[in-house]
Order: C-alpha cells, then sequence, then structure tokens
C-alpha cells in the first residue's frame, strides 16, 4: 500500500501484516503483564511529569501525542505519514527533548521489563512449580533423573570452567551516572514490590523514585567526547563491585558443595567452575589505541580492583569476629597466625589478631605491586615489616586457618558466612582478578614476524616463502634460546608497539601471575604459520620458554580464531596440522592436553548470511570435535558471539544446548559484549540469573543426551549442507553480487554516522576501505538494526527454505521434525524469529527513501522486502504458527508493551538523517543523531 509524503514527496510503504498479525497477545497474556503496564504508566508517568516540570508543555504534548500516534499506527488507526508530519522540520530545540524523552523511557522500560521478570519467577517459586530450564534447580534434576554414575561425572566435569569474556564494544552507550541511577531505581521499584507498605510508605518510596527520574532527565545520556579505551577498562571494571564480586563465588560455592555431595566419588575439584575473563585493554585487533602502556593499565586496574575487594572484606570480617578467648577455646594454629603470646591478655579477640595479621600482609602486597601512592596512611602503617603473600592461594592458607579455627569451635554458621564468601572470593578472583586476552589479527604478526626475522638476518623476505617454508623457520626459531632482537633493534613503529605489547603481558604475568594473561587469540587465522606467528613475540617476550629439555613451554594458550565460513570449514585441517609439529604438541601436552579454538560469529554471517554462518558452526565444530579425537586432545571452544542474532546472540541456555555433540564437554568460554553486559550484569539478581543459566547449560551439555538426533544425525547434516549453501547463494546474490549494494547500504542506514557517536574506542573498520569485508562486524549489524531491517539476522534463509523444500511435502515435514527434536535447528528459528518481530519494513522503507539513486533504492529494498515476506512464509510453514514470538514470552511482552515507543526515535532519526545529508551538520543536528541512535540501541537492547 502507498501513499504520498506531502513533505518529501517520499512513497509510504506498509506491509501485508502488522506486528499484531506476527505477535499475537490473548486475554491471559495481558492479564499476566499487567503488572508491568502498571510498572511502565508510573515510571512513564513520572518521566512525564519531568519533561512537563524541566521542558514546558509543548514539548510535553508533542511527546504524548507522538505516544498515542505511534500506538495508533500498530494498530493500523493511521498512517505512519501522520507521525512523521509531526517531525517534518521541526524545530532542532524542540526535537532534541522529544528525542530525550523517548530514549528515558527505553532505560525505565528496560528495568520494569527485568523487574516483571524477576516477579514471574517469584509467583513460579511460590506456587511450588517445577524449576524453570535454564535454572541450575532444573539441571540438578535432569541430571538425577539421568542415573549417572560418579564416573560419569568426574570424566566430564573434572576441571569444568565456565568463562564469561567481558569486551569493549561501541553498543554500549550508557555513562556511569545513567548507570547508577537505574540501579537505585530498581531498587526502589523492587522495594516498593516486595514490601507491605503503608500509603504514606509508598508515596515516600515514589518521591524517591521521582528525584531519580528527575535526575535522569537532567543528566546527559551520552558523552561530549569519544570513549578511550581507558574510559573502557574502567567501564568493564565496574561490573564486578556491581554485582560480579557478590555473585560469582556465592554460585561456584553453591555448584560445588551440591555436585560433591551429589556424587561424592566423583572427584570434583575445588577449584572455581566459575571465572572471569576480559578483552579490554588486550584486544588489538583493529584498534590502534591498545599499546604497551594501556596493557599495563589494564591487568594492574583489575589486580588493584581485586586486591581492593579483598582488603575491604577482611576489614569487615575484622569487625565482625570479635570472639572472646575468655569464651571460646583458642586455635593453636589460628594463634601462631597471628603472631603472639597466647598468655597475653593483649590476645583475647584471636580473632581479629590473626585478620590483622593477614590484612597487614594483604596492604604489604598492594604496596610492593602498585607502590605506596594507592594505599591509605592507616594502611601503611599496618605493614610493620610483614612479608607481602607471594601468590594468592598464600592468602587463601591463612583464611583456611581462620576457617578452621571457627569451625573447631563449632562455628560453622559464623565460617559459611563472609568468611566462606571472601576464601572463594580469593580462590576465583586471586590477585589478577579477570584474564586478559591478548587477540590480534594474522595479518599485523605476519608483517611484525617478517620484519623481525629479517633484522636478525633468519630471511630477508618472509613474506615471499610458501607456507610450508614459512612453518619451517617459524618451527626453528620457536625451539632455538636465541631472541631474534636486542632493546636497542631500530625497527618500525609497528614492531615496536607489538614487542611493547607483549612485553607488557610479560610483566603482568611476573607480576600476578599466569593467570592474568592466559590466553593469545589470533584473528583471521587460515593456516599453521598464523598460529606460530604470534609465539615468535611471545617469545620475543619471554611468555614462551625452552626449558631444559628443549621443550617450548608457555603458561600462555594460542587460540587460533577461525571467522569466515572458509575458515570454519578449514578449521580442523588447520588445527590438525598444527598438532602434528612436535614441539606445538608438547605444548599443548604442558598445558594439560587443552587447545582452545574461537569461533567467530561475527565475521561468518557477515561472509556468508545468517543460516549459512550458524551452519558452518555446527560443522566445524563437529570437524573440530573429531579433530581432537583423533589427536587425543581436549578441546575448549571460545564462542566469539555479539549480542544480536545477527553476531550469535540470543538465549544463551538455547545456544549453549544446540551445540554438537562433544563441543561442550564441561568448559566453555563466551563473549560478553556491548549493551548485553549491563542488561545481563548491571546489578546482583540478574547478574546471578545469567551466570546461573550459562553453567546451567554448560553442564547439561557435558552430561546429557541434548542433539536429539539419535540416527537421523547424518542425513540431518546431509540436508543441512543443502539448506545452507542455498542460503549463502540467495545472501551472497544481494550483499556481493548486486551493483551498487554498498551505496544502498551506506546511504539507507547511519552506518557513516556511527562512527561519530562517542561510544566506543575502536574504529568501524579495519581499513580505510568502503568493502563490505573490511568493515567491522559491530557497525554492519548495528546500523541494519537502527533501520530496523534486521538484514544480517535472517536474509537468505526463506529463499533456502522454498528452494530446498520445493513441491516434496516430505522435505516441509522433515523440516517440521527437525524443530521438534533438534534443539539447533529450533535455536536458529526461534532466533531468527526474535530478529523477525523487531524488524519493520514500513520503518525501513523511510530508510531507503535516504538513498538518492531512485532506481538503485527500489531494486534492493524490493529485494529485501521479497525476501522478508518469503522468510515470514516459511517460518510459519516449518513452525506450525506466524506468531513469531510463540515460543518467547518475555520477549513477547516487551514487543507488544513498549515496540511502539521506538516508532518516533526511527521517525526522528530518518528526518535528522536527511537534513544532516542535505548540509545541516550542526552540533545540534549531530547530537540528535547520536541520541536517536542511543535510545535505539537501548530499547532493542541487542544492537550490536
Amino acid at each position: 500500500m502507498t501513499s504520498t509524503d506531502p513533505s518529501h514527496g517520499a512513497p509510504s510503504w506498509r506491509p501485508s501484516k502488522s506486528i499484531d498479525d506476527l505477535i499475537s497477545v490473548d486475554d491471559e497474556g495481558r492479564a499476566l503483564t499487567e503488572p508491568l503496564r502498571e510498572d511502565i504508566r508510573l515510571l512513564g508517568g513520572l518521566l512525564g511529569d519531568a519533561i512537563r516540570e524541566h521542558s514546558g508543555d509543548e514539548v510535553f504534548d508533542l511527546v504524548e501525542a507522538a505516544r498515542v500516534a505511534a500506538f495508533r499506527i500498530r494498530r493500523a488507526e493511521i498512517d505512519r505519514d501522520e507521525l512523521a508530519d509531526m517531525f517534518t522540520d521541526l524545530d532542532i530545540d524542540t526535537a532534541m527533548p522529544v528525542i530525550r524523552a523517548f530514549g528515558n523511557f527505553a532505560l525505565l522500560a528496560n528495568l520494569a521489563e527485568d523487574i516483571h521478570r524477576e516477579r514471574r519467577r517469584a509467583i513460579h517459586v511460590r506456587a511450588g512449580d517445577p524449576p524453570q530450564d535454564s535454572s541450575l534447580a532444573a539441571t540438578y534434576a535432569k541430571l538425577a533423573a539421568a542415573d549417572l554414575s560418579d564416573a560419569q561425572v568426574g570424566a566430564a566435569l573434572a576441571d569444568a570452567t565456565v568463562v564469561p569474556v567481558i569486551t569493549a564494544h561501541p553498543t554500549e552507550t550508557r555513562r556511569r551516572t545513567v548507570f547508577d541511577a537505574q540501579n537505585r531505581i530498581t531498587e526502589l521499584m523492587r522495594f516498593r514490590g516486595r514490601t507491605d507498605l503503608t500509603s504514606e510508605e509508598d508515596e515516600e518510596v515514589i518521591e524517591a523514585i521521582e528525584r531519580q527520574i528527575l535526575t535522569l532527565w537532567q543528566t546527559a545520556l551520552i558523552r561530549l567526547e569519544r570513549l578511550t579505551i581507558q574510559d573502557e577498562i574502567r567501564s568493564g571494571l565496574r561490573y564486578y563491585d556491581a554485582s560480579f564480586f557478590e555473585v560469582v563465588p556465592k554460585i561456584n560455592t553453591s555448584v560445588r558443595s551440591t555436585l560433591q555431595a551429589a556424587y561424592p566419588d566423583a572427584g570434583l575439584s575445588d577449584d572455581p567452575i566459575l571465572r572471569m575473563g576480559s578483552w579490554i585493554g588486550g584486544d588489538r585487533d583493529g584498534n590502534p589505541y591498545v599499546t604497551g602502556d594501556v596493557v599495563s593499565l589494564a591487568t594492574s586496574l583489575a589486580a588493584r580492583t581485586a586486591i581492593g575487594h579483598h582488603l575491604s572484606e577482611l576489614a569487615l570480617l575484622r569487625q565482625e569476629l570479635s570472639m572472646s578467648a575468655r569464651l571460646i577455646e583458642t586455635s593453636g594454629r589460628l594463634v601462631e597466625l597471628a603472631g603472639v603470646d597466647p598468655d597475653d591478655p593483649a590476645t583475647d579477640e584471636p580473632f581479629r589478631l590473626a585478620l590483622k595479621h593477614i590484612r597487614a600482609r594483604l596492604v604489604a602486597t598492594a604496596e610492593s605491586l602498585f607502590g605506596p601512592d594507592v594505599l591509605q596512611k592507616e594502611d601503611l602503617d599496618l605493614i610493620d615489616g610483614k612479608a607481602p603473600y607471594a601468590e594468592a592461594s598464600e592468602l587463601l592458607a591463612d583464611l583456611d586457618v581462620v576457617d578452621g579455627a571457627l569451625r573447631e569451635n563449632r562455628d560453622n554458621a559464623i565460617a559459611d558466612d563472609r568468611l566462606l564468601r571472601l576464601r572463594e572470593g580469593v580462590r576465583t578472583f586471586g590477585f589478577n582478578l579477570s584474564g586478559l586476552d591478548m587477540r590480534q589479527n594474522s595479518d599485523m604478526h605476519e608483517e611484525v614476524v617478517a620484519e623481525l626475522l629479517a633484522w636478525a638476518g633468519v630471511t630477508p623476505d618472509y613474506l615471499s616463502l610458501s607456507e610450508e617454508e614459512r612453518v619451517s623457520v617459524l618451527s626453528a626459531e620457536l625451539q632455538a634460546r636465541r631472541p631474534l632482537t636486542r632493546p636497542d633493534a631500530e625497527l618500525s613503529e609497528l614492531a615496536r608497539k607489538e614487542l611493547d605489547i607483549v612485553r607488557a603481558a610479560a610483566d603482568a604475568v611476573s607480576a600476578f601471575g599466569p593467570q592474568s594473561v592466559p590466553n593469545y587469540v589470533i584473528s583471521m587465522c587460515t593456516s599453521v604459520s598464523d598460529m606460530l606467528e604470534p609465539m615468535i613475540l611471545l617469545k620475543e617476550a619471554g611468555l614462551i620458554d625452552i626449558d631444559d629439555d628443549g621443550a617450548v613451554v608457555s603458561t600462555v594458550r594460542i587460540v587460533p580464531l577461525f571467522e569466515t565460513i572458509e575458515d570454519l570449514q578449514q578449521g580442523a585441517e588447520t588445527l590438525l596440522a598444527a598438532l602434528d609439529l612436535p614441539f606445538y604438541r608438547g605444548l599443548v601436552d604442558s598445558q594439560a592436553g587443552m587447545q582452545e579454538v574461537m569461533l567467530g560469529y561475527s565475521d561468518s554471517n557477515k561472509d556468508g548470511g545468517y543460516m549459512a554462518a550458524n551452519w558452518a558452526l555446527y560443522r566445524g565444530e563437529l570437524d573440530l570435535v573429531e579433530a581432537a579425537k583423533k589427536a587425543g586432545i581436549r578441546l575448549r571452544l571460545f564462542h566469539g558471539r555479539g549480542g544480536t542474532v545477527g553476531r550469535g546472540g540470543g538465549p544463551s541456555y538455547d545456544a549453549i544446548l544446540a551445540q554438537p555433540p562433544g563441543a561442550v564437554q564441561g568448559s566453555l568460554r563466551i563473549t560478553e559484549q556491548g549493551e548485553i553486559i549491563a542488561a545481563k550484569y548491571a546489578e546482583p539478581v540478574v547478574a546471578e540469573r545469567n551466570l546461573e543459566t550459562l553453567l546451567a547449560a554448560t553442564i547439561e551439555s557435558s552430561l546429557l543426551d541434548v542433539e536429539g538426533l539419535d540416527d537421523e544425525s547424518e542425513q540431518a547434516y546431509q540436508n543441512m549442507d543443502e539448506v545452507a549453501a542455498l542460503a549463502r547463494s540467495a545472501y551472497s546474490k544481494l550483499v556481493h553480487e548486486t551493483p551498487g549494494f554498498v551505496e544502498y547500504f551506506t546511504t539507507s542506514t547511519p552506518l557513516s554516522e556511527i562512527g561519530a557517536l562517542n561510544i566506543g574506542s575502536r574504529p568501524a573498520s579495519r581499513k580505510q576501505t568502503e568493502k563490505i569485508s573490511d568493515l567491522r562486524a559491530i557497525p554492519w549489524v548495528l546500523s541494519w538494526t537502527q533501520s530496523r531491517v534486521m538484514l544480517p539476522g535472517w536474509y537468505g534463509t526463506g529463499s533456502a527454505f522454498e528452494e530446498w523444500v520445493g513441491d516434496d511435502p516430505e522435505r516441509l515435514e522433515t523440516l517440521r521434525r527437525y524443530y521438534e527434536k533438534w534443539p539447533f535447528f529450533r535455536t536458529v528459528m526461534s532466533n531468527m524469529a526474535q530478529v523477525l518481530a523487531k524488524s519493520d519494513m514500513g520503518l525501513a522503507h523511510r530508510y531507503a527513501q535516504l538513498v538518492p539513486d531512485e532506481a538503485l533504492r527500489d531494486k534492493v529494498f524490493g529485494m529485501i522486502v521479497d525476501e522478508h515476506e518469503r522468510t515470514l512464509a516459511m517460518y510459519a510453514k516449518i513452525t506450525g504458527t506466524d506468531d513469531l514470538l510463540a515460543d518467547n514470552a518475555a520477549l513477547k511482552r516487551s514487543v507488544y508493551n513498549r515496540f511502539p515507543y521506538l516508532e518516533p526515535l526511527n521517525l526522528l532519526q530518518v528526518e535528522l538523517l536527511r537534513r544532516f545529508r542535505a548540509g545541516d551538520d550542526s552540533p545540534r543536528v549531530r547530537r540528535g543523531i547520536q541520541l536517536t541512535m542511543n535510545g535505539l540501541a537501548t530499547a532493542l537492547r541487542n544492537s550490536g
């Protein structure tokens, strides 16, 4: 359906189905969400009061009119043009508060939805319902039903490790001030919902919420200056005080005690299952701002955060453990630890004396690592000649003495409180807090290593060598003790920088322990030489050494990252070829026989589209599992998932269960990126739930048969090979083969403007180029998300299914069967449906009008719309429903209740992009575009 836009002559376009057609919410569903709507009405009303008070009736009335019109558009009562007309040529000074209004509402709606999820879970618990899937309680019940032996559990979980790796990406836009205000509002809303308040008390709580919302309204949502990598490091660390310090040790303690009690002869380790990782400050792939100084800052700030936490807990513990020697029997080991005479009256409080001694040694540790400037004078006075701890295990041993003394005195309840949390915290966080991964692109390694080999006279032109010759040269150098360079070597700026970075990493390992820098990830790894080249750099820094037996040893794991579809297909072959080198195999054997491989979700998707990338990852994992069995090593996969479905996102529990057999094996590392970090980990309740989900899925995938294909697997794999090939072909016809596609993409989305949004330190492209292949996956996905096309999460899939099924009802029935019984296929379909539910071709058409070339615009947009409708139709045929969110009640609530509030942000973004590209590049217009991006990224929650 088309009509004429009176402002610009652009035809309006409306899809054949409205969102109400695609997302059905019945009366029961509305009743269940009434408390959510009440919360949204309360928060929205308080926000409206702030807008009216501080921006005036005109702005308030415009916001309210836009809100009402947006809901009428969803109900198909009016055309989108009516709302767009409100914003056409709207004065920028009026537009700005309107954008801020809907952006702030998105923040508050997110908050209300999170609280509603907590409320629903509490209702289920109080009703005595069975534990929900993705909870550890449900996992334990499944394990019990499976009647597993202790030996089976011990073999699968012998060294279980789950590591969420926090990464800095330019879709996390929230400032610390906004972050804190949201947390305060959350706590107040929780208190109001859980407490029986009088009307007067309730009014006081609402007034407190109102003050926080007023603060939000008068706080700038985005920064005036671009976020630096130093800012990103500090932002990542804030989640430890916000939730990780409280939640991670608690989960580790609970999982260990439950599993050890259920399987006492499994030999399960006391080591923490859940640990934290980070890329912030170590990931220099495409980020020129990572330097040796940045690595030093990232590792030292992490260590200071960990030790600072331990010091604070020790101070609180010393206050709490006030037991008198006159009233208890004092442990000799405790008195010995305190270093005092047991007959001295001053020793009346032995626990406090012991903890004072422990804290003094930890202060001495901090002083030795960071210098006296980071400590208070009263802390420095404690040292008094005390020896610093050499490593965290020494601190843990002293705390174990305190624990033993409490238990000897039958004070188990006290020992199991703060002291237990502190002991588990020391186990988990040590002195390093988290592991900082190093990452660099293989092209950079190649260039730097070529320079080092030429300087040392090994080979003048490494780049001209064949792969076999390169492996031979690198192998010889890695098994020789001599370095390639010396401190005064005249090297290029790039080579000096890369060497400075690995030397800073070596300093961190020396100061804070090997867990401070545990992994080196090689981006765009395509060959064995790509795996060996960074080892040359590590060897120059002393992180790789030759032992007395001539073996290559290191505490740093070499982690190839297979990203493109071709690299995923060849990954197992590359890995086996590396393991065929005796010195490399020896290195892996020395690292407990564990080889980690990282899988790239983003670039494989950008390369071949949604379905082809997902299947390439599954097939690649199957091949890697088989290769690990063949080589007799253990495999740990590191999933480079972004927040959005186009970059591997979607519910973590379902994604982990959708892995092929043997791909988890008790160990999992997974990236947590962008605005997803705040959504998952900003405060303890939500963080505990999300971390529990990762553990539950990992345990189930390791111990239970979750694939569900039985004897049908080989045929299913062949069928998916065919579907994936068809999907890649359909995707490539648009993205790689349509003339002018890059122009359409760059002009129909806010890609070029994303670079101006001060939300991340990393450039949008790896190189100065307009090629899709060189564009970073984050802006690729973010741009399509902002324009509501969501192309990376579905394009090509409808064509593939349609062509593969054809007129054969048996093939359609095959896909329906896969949807019912195969977690991989069901997850792929479910995630695609989530993306389709967030897409809006009517809004996408508005963005298409920004493309100057009318013929190009009509051609590409026509292809997108046709594929969108084809995908919706095939989804309905395969799943048996055209309700896109039939299996996702939480997202259905979100889309139904608040997606109309996104409409004004999209329309205002299009209007301001039009002005900006017509020559109005005033700071206010730029800022308005940035604010719409911020608001949409916040509202969509997994936009990049």
